[in-house]
Protein backbone atom coordinates (compact mmCIF):
# COMPACT_ATOMS: atom_id res chain seq x y z
CA UNK A 1 0.00 0.00 0.00
CA UNK A 2 1.43 3.35 -1.09
CA UNK A 3 -0.26 6.41 0.38
CA UNK A 4 0.56 9.93 -0.84
CA UNK A 5 -0.18 12.76 1.58
CA UNK A 6 -0.60 16.35 0.46
CA UNK A 7 -1.39 19.29 2.71
CA UNK A 8 -1.39 23.09 2.92
CA UNK A 9 -1.83 23.85 -0.77
CA UNK A 10 -2.95 27.42 -0.08
CA UNK A 11 -4.25 28.00 -3.58
CA UNK A 12 -0.89 27.33 -5.24
CA UNK A 13 -2.11 25.55 -8.34
CA UNK A 14 1.27 25.20 -10.14
CA UNK A 15 2.73 23.55 -7.04
CA UNK A 16 -0.26 21.23 -6.75
CA UNK A 17 -0.01 20.23 -10.41
CA UNK A 18 3.70 19.49 -10.03
CA UNK A 19 3.10 17.36 -6.93
CA UNK A 20 0.27 15.42 -8.57
CA UNK A 21 2.46 14.76 -11.61
CA UNK A 22 5.27 13.51 -9.36
CA UNK A 23 2.85 11.23 -7.51
CA UNK A 24 1.70 9.92 -10.86
CA UNK A 25 5.28 9.09 -11.86
CA UNK A 26 6.12 7.38 -8.56
CA UNK A 27 2.75 5.65 -8.17
CA UNK A 28 0.36 5.67 -5.23
CA UNK A 29 -2.68 3.60 -4.37
CA UNK A 30 -4.37 6.58 -2.74
CA UNK A 31 -3.79 10.32 -2.35
CA UNK A 32 -5.17 12.11 0.73
CA UNK A 33 -5.32 15.81 1.55
CA UNK A 34 -4.80 17.23 5.05
CA UNK A 35 -6.35 20.68 4.62
CA UNK A 36 -5.59 24.41 4.22
CA UNK A 37 -6.60 24.25 0.60
CA UNK A 38 -7.30 27.70 -0.82
CA UNK A 39 -6.37 30.60 1.46
CA UNK A 40 -3.68 32.85 0.02
CA UNK A 41 -3.10 35.46 -2.71
CA UNK A 42 -2.75 32.92 -5.52
CA UNK A 43 -5.35 30.83 -7.41
CA UNK A 44 -8.10 29.88 -4.92
CA UNK A 45 -10.96 29.38 -7.39
CA UNK A 46 -8.90 27.38 -9.86
CA UNK A 47 -7.42 25.24 -7.08
CA UNK A 48 -10.92 24.50 -5.76
CA UNK A 49 -12.01 23.43 -9.23
CA UNK A 50 -9.08 21.03 -9.49
CA UNK A 51 -9.55 19.53 -6.04
CA UNK A 52 -13.31 19.13 -6.33
CA UNK A 53 -12.83 17.21 -9.58
CA UNK A 54 -10.20 14.93 -8.02
CA UNK A 55 -12.47 13.93 -5.10
CA UNK A 56 -9.55 13.05 -2.84
CA UNK A 57 -10.21 12.06 0.77
CA UNK A 58 -9.87 15.56 2.25
CA UNK A 59 -10.15 17.17 5.67
CA UNK A 60 -10.60 20.80 6.64
CA UNK A 61 -7.78 22.83 8.14
CA UNK A 62 -7.99 25.99 10.19
CA UNK A 63 -8.01 28.11 7.04
CA UNK A 64 -11.16 26.43 5.74
CA UNK A 65 -12.89 27.49 8.93
CA UNK A 66 -11.39 30.98 8.77
CA UNK A 67 -12.28 31.43 5.09
CA UNK A 68 -15.90 30.49 5.72
CA UNK A 69 -16.07 32.88 8.68
CA UNK A 70 -15.44 35.74 6.25
CA UNK A 71 -19.15 35.47 5.35
CA UNK A 72 -19.89 37.06 8.74
CA UNK A 73 -16.92 39.38 9.33
CA UNK A 74 -13.75 40.39 7.47
CA UNK A 75 -10.94 37.88 7.92
CA UNK A 76 -7.20 37.84 7.56
CA UNK A 77 -5.79 38.84 4.19
CA UNK A 78 -5.19 35.27 2.94
CA UNK A 79 -8.65 34.06 3.94
CA UNK A 80 -10.48 37.18 2.73
CA UNK A 81 -8.77 37.02 -0.67
CA UNK A 82 -9.84 33.41 -1.16
CA UNK A 83 -13.35 34.01 0.16
CA UNK A 84 -13.95 36.83 -2.32
CA UNK A 85 -12.72 34.75 -5.27
CA UNK A 86 -14.45 31.44 -4.65
CA UNK A 87 -17.96 30.49 -5.65
CA UNK A 88 -20.86 29.63 -3.37
CA UNK A 89 -20.61 26.02 -4.54
CA UNK A 90 -16.91 25.89 -3.68
CA UNK A 91 -17.54 27.33 -0.23
CA UNK A 92 -20.33 24.80 0.32
CA UNK A 93 -17.84 22.06 -0.54
CA UNK A 94 -15.41 23.44 2.05
CA UNK A 95 -18.10 23.59 4.70
CA UNK A 96 -18.86 19.88 4.26
CA UNK A 97 -15.27 18.72 4.84
CA UNK A 98 -14.67 16.78 8.08
CA UNK A 99 -11.97 17.71 10.59
CA UNK A 100 -10.64 14.14 10.75
CA UNK A 101 -10.72 11.03 8.56
CA UNK A 102 -9.54 7.43 8.60
CA UNK A 103 -8.91 6.76 4.90
CA UNK A 104 -7.54 3.28 5.56
CA UNK A 105 -7.64 0.90 8.54
CA UNK A 106 -4.99 2.03 11.01
CA UNK A 107 -4.45 5.42 9.34
CA UNK A 108 -5.74 8.69 10.80
CA UNK A 109 -5.68 12.12 9.14
CA UNK A 110 -5.71 15.39 11.10
CA UNK A 111 -4.66 18.90 10.16
CA UNK A 112 -2.78 20.13 13.24
CA UNK A 113 -3.13 18.10 16.42
CA UNK A 114 -5.83 15.44 16.91
CA UNK A 115 -7.81 17.81 19.14
CA UNK A 116 -7.22 21.17 17.43
CA UNK A 117 -6.44 22.51 13.95
CA UNK A 118 -4.58 25.57 15.33
CA UNK A 119 -1.65 23.93 17.14
CA UNK A 120 1.40 22.19 15.74
CA UNK A 121 1.93 18.49 16.37
CA UNK A 122 5.63 17.90 15.65
CA UNK A 123 6.73 21.43 16.60
CA UNK A 124 6.47 23.54 19.74
CA UNK A 125 6.35 27.33 19.72
CA UNK A 126 9.11 28.43 22.11
CA UNK A 127 10.26 32.02 22.35
CA UNK A 128 13.63 30.87 23.65
CA UNK A 129 14.53 29.53 20.22
CA UNK A 130 15.97 31.88 17.54
CA UNK A 131 13.06 31.20 15.17
CA UNK A 132 10.54 31.02 18.01
CA UNK A 133 9.73 27.37 17.28
CA UNK A 134 11.52 24.07 17.83
CA UNK A 135 11.02 20.38 17.13
CA UNK A 136 8.70 18.84 19.72
CA UNK A 137 9.98 16.10 22.00
CA UNK A 138 8.58 12.54 21.85
CA UNK A 139 6.97 13.18 25.24
CA UNK A 140 5.18 16.28 23.93
CA UNK A 141 4.00 14.54 20.79
CA UNK A 142 2.94 11.47 22.72
CA UNK A 143 0.79 13.55 25.05
CA UNK A 144 -0.83 15.26 22.06
CA UNK A 145 -1.63 11.88 20.49
CA UNK A 146 -2.64 10.05 23.67
CA UNK A 147 -6.15 9.29 22.43
CA UNK A 148 -5.22 8.27 18.89
CA UNK A 149 -5.89 4.63 18.06
CA UNK A 150 -3.90 4.15 14.85
CA UNK A 151 -0.57 2.96 13.52
CA UNK A 152 -0.02 5.95 11.20
CA UNK A 153 -1.09 9.53 11.94
CA UNK A 154 -0.65 12.06 9.12
CA UNK A 155 -0.91 15.81 9.48
CA UNK A 156 0.13 19.18 8.11
CA UNK A 157 -0.42 22.72 9.43
CA UNK A 158 3.16 23.69 10.31
CA UNK A 159 4.30 23.37 6.65
CA UNK A 160 7.44 21.67 7.98
CA UNK A 161 7.95 18.03 6.88
CA UNK A 162 8.79 15.58 9.61
CA UNK A 163 8.56 12.01 10.89
CA UNK A 164 8.50 10.73 14.47
CA UNK A 165 8.04 7.18 15.77
CA UNK A 166 6.60 7.22 19.30
CA UNK A 167 7.39 4.59 21.95
CA UNK A 168 3.78 3.41 21.62
CA UNK A 169 4.48 2.39 18.01
CA UNK A 170 2.49 5.26 16.50
CA UNK A 171 4.24 6.75 13.47
CA UNK A 172 3.51 10.47 12.99
CA UNK A 173 4.14 12.06 9.59
CA UNK A 174 3.86 15.73 8.70
CA UNK A 175 3.68 15.95 4.92
CA UNK A 176 4.89 19.54 4.79
CA UNK A 177 3.25 22.06 2.49
CA UNK A 178 2.50 21.79 -1.19
CA UNK A 179 2.09 25.52 -1.61
CA UNK A 180 4.07 27.66 0.85
CA UNK A 181 7.50 26.90 2.29
CA UNK A 182 7.91 29.81 4.70
CA UNK A 183 5.82 32.20 6.75
CA UNK A 184 5.63 34.08 10.02
CA UNK A 185 2.88 33.72 12.62
CA UNK A 186 2.09 35.02 16.08
CA UNK A 187 -0.21 32.25 17.30
CA UNK A 188 1.27 31.10 20.60
CA UNK A 189 4.10 33.63 20.20
CA UNK A 190 5.90 35.19 17.27
CA UNK A 191 7.74 32.57 15.20
CA UNK A 192 8.95 31.81 11.71
CA UNK A 193 8.73 28.67 9.62
CA UNK A 194 11.21 28.26 6.79
CA UNK A 195 12.04 25.11 4.85
CA UNK A 196 15.08 26.58 3.14
CA UNK A 197 13.99 26.12 -0.46
CA UNK A 198 10.82 26.88 -2.46
CA UNK A 199 10.20 23.28 -3.60
CA UNK A 200 6.66 21.92 -3.16
CA UNK A 201 6.52 19.24 -0.46
CA UNK A 202 4.51 16.08 0.08
CA UNK A 203 4.97 12.65 1.71
CA UNK A 204 4.80 9.15 0.30
CA UNK A 205 4.16 6.40 2.85
CA UNK A 206 4.48 2.73 1.91
CA UNK A 207 3.47 -0.18 4.11
CA UNK A 208 6.17 -2.83 3.72
CA UNK A 209 5.77 -6.60 3.97
CA UNK A 210 6.95 -6.36 7.59
CA UNK A 211 3.87 -4.27 8.38
CA UNK A 212 5.98 -1.18 9.11
CA UNK A 213 5.70 2.06 7.13
CA UNK A 214 8.46 3.56 5.01
CA UNK A 215 8.23 7.34 4.60
CA UNK A 216 9.68 9.50 1.82
CA UNK A 217 9.51 13.27 2.34
CA UNK A 218 9.64 14.64 -1.18
CA UNK A 219 10.56 18.11 -2.50
CA UNK A 220 9.30 18.81 -6.03
CA UNK A 221 10.50 21.39 -8.52
CA UNK A 222 7.88 23.74 -9.98
CA UNK A 223 7.67 27.30 -11.32
CA UNK A 224 7.83 29.11 -7.98
CA UNK A 225 8.76 32.36 -9.75
CA UNK A 226 5.31 32.33 -11.38
CA UNK A 227 3.69 31.76 -7.98
CA UNK A 228 5.71 34.60 -6.47
CA UNK A 229 4.72 36.89 -9.34
CA UNK A 230 1.05 36.04 -8.79
CA UNK A 231 1.36 36.92 -5.11
CA UNK A 232 3.06 40.20 -5.97
CA UNK A 233 0.34 41.08 -8.50
CA UNK A 234 -2.20 40.51 -5.74
CA UNK A 235 -0.41 42.83 -3.32
CA UNK A 236 1.26 40.22 -1.10
CA UNK A 237 4.97 41.05 -1.16
CA UNK A 238 5.63 38.88 1.90
CA UNK A 239 4.12 35.81 0.22
CA UNK A 240 6.14 36.59 -2.92
CA UNK A 241 9.37 36.45 -0.92
CA UNK A 242 8.37 33.27 0.91
CA UNK A 243 7.35 31.54 -2.33
CA UNK A 244 10.52 32.59 -4.16
CA UNK A 245 13.01 31.62 -1.48
CA UNK A 246 11.49 29.25 1.09
CA UNK A 247 12.77 31.61 3.81
CA UNK A 248 10.96 33.96 6.18
CA UNK A 249 13.19 37.02 6.06
CA UNK A 250 13.15 37.90 9.76
CA UNK A 251 14.52 34.46 10.63
CA UNK A 252 17.51 34.45 8.28
CA UNK A 253 19.97 36.28 10.53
Amino acid sequence: MRLAIVSDIHGNLPALDAVLADIGRRGADRVVNCGDLLSGPLWPRETAERLMALQLPTIAGNHERQLLACAHRPGGAADQFAFERTTAAQRAWLSALPARLEPLPGVCMVHGRPDTDLEYLLETVDGAEPAGVRRATPGEVGARCSRVQAELLVCGHSHHPGVMLLPTGLLVVNAGSVGLQAYDDDHGGLHWIRNGSPHARYALCERKASGRWQVDLIAVDYDWSAAAAQARRNGAADWADWLQTGWAQAAQS
